[in-house]
């Protein structure tokens, strides 16, 4: 299979082809390792490579994606045997005993493993340029970031190694790299997709898994395939009355929906993030839907107070893991994480149960919303992508961060209220994506907007908890009303 006939392709696609004996899978892994070795080199976007075991694993030959290439994210994921290292030289050296539900499903679903995506170290940043894996860099201006967490993943899918893969999304992290590199992304309803069986709810429920794609039937079908709680799981969600994918292929009538592009921290928003979103909602206008300006009435600051909250309490909490069973030393960890960890084992319990019940607050001012509108409309970003390296700590900052952990200070900065000015420095460029995760509820990233330069600006649309099925239909529409699919040629020429 041609390279040039392979990128015309998406998943769906390219696993009909092998359904009707037009190309071989192996054909199929060919094109996708030959794609890969030809812009990796300037992409950064693989940090495991599994090419060898590809062009030979075994796959269903009657199953949805029977055949087709999938690179899984390097955090969570876990795939039986292989290093899954959350982009941390202190995980390194875990290799999974056994597969998550995500990998047991997608190889049901007849995928075939190419390799793990970089991400930054613990999916902490917008941005994926970690210690362990180095930077991974944009592919429509490889001086930029494809953003984070699930960098690598938005990356290689934009730049046609893939047609889609693997990513999670525990505060923007399938949204963010689905705008930057100018791909779809759906993060699904808290609990739509199983985290087992190395955790109950990721990341206390913010965080879930699923892919960013080309099209928005890939990202259905996925969903199909991934969907369905496991054994052990702490609640079921109702599945849809059809599949995704023939759901998805059906209109959603005219839908009300809310408009909003201020920051919910009250910091700047890039002018290119508010013409995509004004620009998408005349296009929704012409599609006949009713769109008004409105915004979900909740505290932002106390949203972000809450999410670096459960940063906080996570990273000390899988530094602690890594510590006691890998052996990992304080060197091993970057240091802003380092930070974060000191300031999770610092935090008063009661302060961060109370954090988290307050999530609650958020979810009910959403629910009060969403009796006024189905769905939400906003900046994906607040900001364009970064260049490489512009959110490195400055110098200043590591040196205070070093004399903190020295000084084992993390409770004096609890005290003075520093941790807010930290909240607001970590969440300005994406101040959009978090209020979906905290809230469990479904939201996505549509890449309907491309600037002059030619860098792609996705919008953001939110739903209540379940409503996925309503999303993608929305996403189809935009999808045959404003195509992108053809905006990827331009990527075709990326060489090696």
């Amino acid at each position: 299979m041609k390279q040039s006939e392979y990128l015309r392709y998406d998943a769906v696609a390219l696993a009909d082809l092998i359904r009707r004996g037009e190309v071989s899978s192996r054909e199929v892994c060919e094109a996708a390792i030959e794609r890969a070795t030809r812009v990796n080199g300037r992409l950064n976007a693989i940090c495991y490579p599994q090419f060898s075991a590809a062009l030979d694993q075994p796959h269903p030959d009657s199953a949805t994606f029977s055949g087709v290439p999938l690179l899984l994210k390097d955090l969570a994921q876990e795939q039986e045997g292989h290093p899954c290292t959350y982009g941390s030289r202190g995980l390194r050296n875990h290799i999974a005993p056994k597969n998550s539900e995500y990998v047991r499903r997608a190889l049901d679903g007849g995928l075939v493993i190419l390799g793990r995506t970089a991400t930054p170290e613990f999916g902490l940043k917008a941005v994926t340029e970690s210690r362990l894996w180095g930077a991974t860099r944009n592919p429509w201006d490889t001086r930029l970031t494809p953003g984070g967490s699930s960098g690598g993943s938005g990356a290689a899918v934009a730049a046609g190694i893939v047609p889609m893969a693997g990513a999670n999304d525990g505060g923007g992290s399938i949204r963010i790299p689905a705008a930057y590199n100018g791909v779809f992304g759906l993060k699904p309803s808290r609990g739509r997709i199983s985290s087992g069986p190395y955790q109950g709810e990721a990341w206390t429920g913010a965080s879930t898994d699923h892919v960013v794609s080309r099209t928005v039937r890939d990202s259905a079908a996925m969903l199909d395939v991934l969907s369905g709680a496991a054994s052990g799981d702490p609640f079921v969600i109702p599945p849809p009355a059809e599949p995704f994918a023939s759901l998805m292929e059906k209109t959603p009538g005219p839908l009300r929906v809310g408009v909003f592009t201020s920051s919910p921290y009250h910091t700047e928003v890039d002018p290119h993030c508010v013409e995509a979103v004004e620009e998408t909602a005349r296009v929704l206008e012409n599609l006949g839907h009713h769109v008004e300006y409105a915004r979900p009435d909740f505290d932002g600051m106390a949203l972000a107070r809450c999410y670096l909250g459960l940063y906080f309490g996570e990273v000390a909490t899988l530094m602690e893991k890594a510590r006691s069973e890998l052996g990992a030393k304080d060197e091993d960890f970057e240091l802003d994480t380092r930070l974060l960890g000191m300031l999770g084992q610092t935090m008063p319990l009661p302060e961060y149960v109370s954090r988290r019940q307050q999530w609650n607050e958020f979810a009910r001012a959403l629910g009060a919303y969403f009796s006024r509108f189905d769905l939400y409309l906003c900046p994906t970003t607040g900001q364009l992508p970064a260049k490489i390296g512009e959110l490195d700590t400055p110098a200043h900052l590591q040196f205070a961060a070093r004399l903190m952990l020295t000084l084992k200070a993390g409770k004096l900065v609890h005290k003075t209220g520093q941790v807010d000015q930290m909240a607001l420095e970590s969440l300005a460029r994406t101040p959009f994506t978090q209020l979906a995760n905290l809230t469990g509820t479904p939201a996505m990233s549509v890449p309907v907007h491309w600037t002059a330069r030619g860098l792609p600006v996705g919008v953001q649309f939110g739903g209540a908890h379940g409503s996925e099925g309503t999303l993608l239909q929305l996403a189809a529409q935009l999808e045959e009303a404003r195509p992108w699919f053809a905006q990827y040629e331009r990527l075709e020429q990326i060489d090696g």
